[in-house]
């Protein structure tokens, strides 16, 4: 593996080379699978830019990426030396056993992933910043994050924990794992999600600057605001927090919604 590993490098710089830093969609690698005929996941961490996963009816993941343009720099000479560009590009892929791990060191660069994988696939993606997360089609459990972007799941199957800070969250199941806890925040932003009708859940949902919208028949619990009372150096003090509860369906595992500036939107198909 590791002599595929640095061949998929080496492909990969030579392609940026050649465009002369111009902002350019390349095609980076395809990874086989150990046992393409199982399931498996994909891992993907960067600190700037998107990152599209797309389901398919092959059995490799295969990964493209835009590059964005290499932003002019005022100092084109240093001690009589000219300035050709720069090496902050390092992109790596490896896999094990059915499970994909995608390495971006390029921490100066916006790089946008857009990635096919087989359609059964777990995915645990995050980015920070220039970014959204995007994902099609997928069937698997899913750990999606962001930090200044949006979250948007369409079609898809499974269970999910995402998070966002500043962004809309958006998902839509077409099927999903009923026998799982989940878990839905924006900090800044609305969170959407649509269940098949068939939902059994408990719902806890909470937005201290928006509102709580269903259209299931949800049984609203009456329940007294938690109060938390403790000593500190500052002296005495006192939390009050409010949570919304309810039984979809006649209950089952719990679905924790939570917004602090945007709606909560709880939706059936």
């Amino acid at each position: 593996m590791k002599k595929l590993r640095y061949h998929f490098i080496a492909l990969l710089v030579l392609a940026i080379t050649a465009s002369h830093a111009q902002t350019k969609e390349i095609d980076l690698f395809t990874i086989p699978l150990s046992n393409p005929e199982d399931s498996g996941t994909l891992e993907v961490e960067q600190l700037t830019g998107s990152i599209t996963v797309t389901a398919y009816e092959g059995k490799e993941v295969i990964v493209k990426v835009t590059m964005d343009e290499e932003k002019e720099k005022t100092q084109k000479t240093k001690d009589g030396l000219k300035r050709i560009g720069s090496s902050s590009l390092n992109i790596s892929a490896e896999e094990n056993g059915n499970r994909v791990q995608i390495h971006n060191e390029a921490w100066n660069t916006k790089t946008d992933f857009d990635i096919k994988v087989p359609t059964d696939f777990s995915l645990k993606l995050s980015t920070v910043n220039q970014g959204d997360i995007t994902v099609v089609g997928v069937n698997g459990d899913m750990e999606i994050s962001n930090v200044n972007g949006e979250i948007t799941l369409d079609g898809i199957g499974g269970s999910v924990i995402a998070n966002t800070t500043n962004g809309e969250l958006t998902v839509h199941f077409d099927s999903m794992d009923q026998g799982k806890e989940m878990a839905f925040s924006s900090f800044n932003g609305d969170v959407e999600v649509v269940f098949p009708s068939s939902l059994k859940a408990n719902v806890k949902a909470r937005s201290d600057m928006g509102d709580i919208y269903t259209d299931f028949d949800m049984a609203v619990s009456e329940t007294q605001p938690k109060v938390e009372k403790g000593e500190s150096s500052d002296g005495y003090k006192v939390k009050i927090e409010q949570w919304v509860r309810g039984t979809i369906n006649g209950g089952g595992p719990e679905m924790l919604f939570k917004s602090f500036n945007g709606d909560i939107i709880i939706k059936s198909k």
